[in-house]
């Protein structure tokens, strides 16, 4: 099975564990099982290995996400990137050309695409092998997975199949509806449109011939920043007359507010928390190395991470997108393809991360033309490279880089710092990569 995994979000509505770098999907939440935390796109990508172990997964994402789904998945995760962010048609077309162009696959084989962070169970996934089985089989141009609905959702478009069986042909979509339209298209045997479809590859690049002058994955991927915003629903799904869709009842949240999240975790607490008896409903997550102390509480979420602390009635979470996009200040905490960082002390001309190497793992070589570094390695072995010289590096030493000095660090063991950046002016865009030798 071809599947593409549609990765984005903006980091608001679950501020403050997720940023414009760590969206919701990159959250570890949820109890694997062995007892350890994942992330709901290790939890998807793990639930797909296990119904498919041949599946060919690419997840189309922008740039500012790479690094953290390599964190979390591994270097041989194949990534469709998105140059920058242009809606649901262009990133699926380009997902489709790199599959065909890059990776050879076939234009007549058939591909799922859907968003990477549902909350289901392994049934979703057969449903999906099966979805990929019809569009593979090409007895329609679009195969649409629709959701069987729990209640009459306002934030949900509607799928209207012709009659209620399983497999159905279209009679047409909805938008978001108020509550009673939407109970009247559930009665009617409406489904919810989880953005789930399957159709094979030719599908998918001859819509972007006719409508993105595509000619191929260079083509498209140079011109990307000129191409229409415009979701692949609007663009594709609701001109197509030759479309059938699949009834899926199982388990399946749209995890997207503090509300919906909470009714997802396996714990109430994560981290160090502690609730008086008097507390009830009460969800928390803290990633903070200090204790929060909750007495009182009905009905709320508790969050705390670097990037700030939420206290928040579980209906009212819905809301907090407006609050958070008034709050001004740069990422604090960060995943990278070789470990992460975390902001401890900002100042007008200092600023003062932990970093944290995995094994084997290296920055790139680097310089910045204003500011001033200090390493200083707290635990682990590794080697630093300055200006070409390489030395080996443990808990207790200091490396003092100057601005325009070129550096690496590479971790044999993982390998904690912390590192002091000295300068006026103190940015992310400060940094030159060169070619390393070693």
């Amino acid at each position: 099975m071809n599947i593409i995994l549609l990765s984005g979000g903006s980091g608001k509505r679950l501020w403050p564990l997720s940023n414009d770098i760590r969206s919701k999907q990159f959250i570890k939440i949820f109890k694997t099982p062995d007892g350890q935390y994942e992330s709901m796109v290790q939890r998807v990508y793990r639930q797909i290995l296990a119904v498919d172990p041949e599946a060919t997964v690419t997840i189309a994402t922008g740039k500012s996400q790479i690094s953290a789904l390599h964190n979390q998945l591994g270097e041989q995760i194949d990534i469709s990137v998105e140059p920058c962010r242009r809606d649901t048609f262009p990133a699926i077309a380009l997902a489709a050309a790199y599959l065909h162009d890059v990776k050879g696959v076939p234009e007549e084989e058939a591909a799922v695409i859907c968003p990477v962070d549902p909350y289901v169970n392994e049934d979703y996934f057969e449903a999906l092998q099966e979805l990929w089985t019809l569009a593979q089989q090409g007895t329609t141009n679009l195969t649409l997975m629709g959701i069987d609905p729990t209640y009459p959702s306002e934030k949900y478009g509607y799928i209207l199949p012709v009659d209620h069986k399983r497999r159905s042909k279209v009679s047409g979509f909805k938008e978001k509806p108020d509550a009673a339209t939407a109970q009247q298209y559930i009665e009617d045997g409406g489904l919810w449109n989880g953005g789930v479809f399957a159709c094979r590859l030719c599908y998918v690049l001859d819509r972007a011939r006719d409508l993105l002058a595509y000619t191929d994955y260079t083509d498209l991927y140079d011109r990307y920043d000129t191409l229409p915003k415009i979701s692949f629903d609007y663009a594709v799904v609701e001109h197509e007359p030759d479309i059938e869709v699949l009834r899926f009842g199982g388990q399946w949240k749209d995890i997207g507010t503090w509300n919906t999240l909470s009714e997802a975790m396996e714990e109430a607490l994560v981290g160090d928390v502690r609730l008086d008896g008097t507390c009830a409903n009460v969800h928390a997550i803290n990633e903070l190395g200090v204790p929060i102390l909750a007495m009182g509480l009905r009905n709320a979420v508790i969050t705390a991470s670097p990037e700030g602390i939420l206290v928040t009635d579980k209906a009212q979470s819905s809301y907090i997108k407006p609050y958070v996009d008034a709050i001004n200040q740069q990422v604090m905490f960060a995943e990278k393809s070789w470990g992460s960082y975390l902001v401890l002390d900002v100042e007008d001309s200092s600023m003062t991360v932990k970093v944290t190497l995995n094994p084997g793992h290296r920055m790139n070589y680097h310089s910045h033309d204003h500011r001033d570094e200090v390493w200083t390695v707290i635990s682990g072995t590794g080697r630093t490279i300055v200006d070409g010289m390489e030395q080996p590096v443990r808990a207790g030493d200091v490396i003092t880089m100057a601005a325009g000095c070129r550096h690496t660090v590479i971790a044999e063991t993982k390998l904690q710092m912390i590192e002091v950046q000295l300068g006026r002016d103190i940015s992310a865009a400060d940094k030159h990569k060169y070619e390393l030798d070693e």
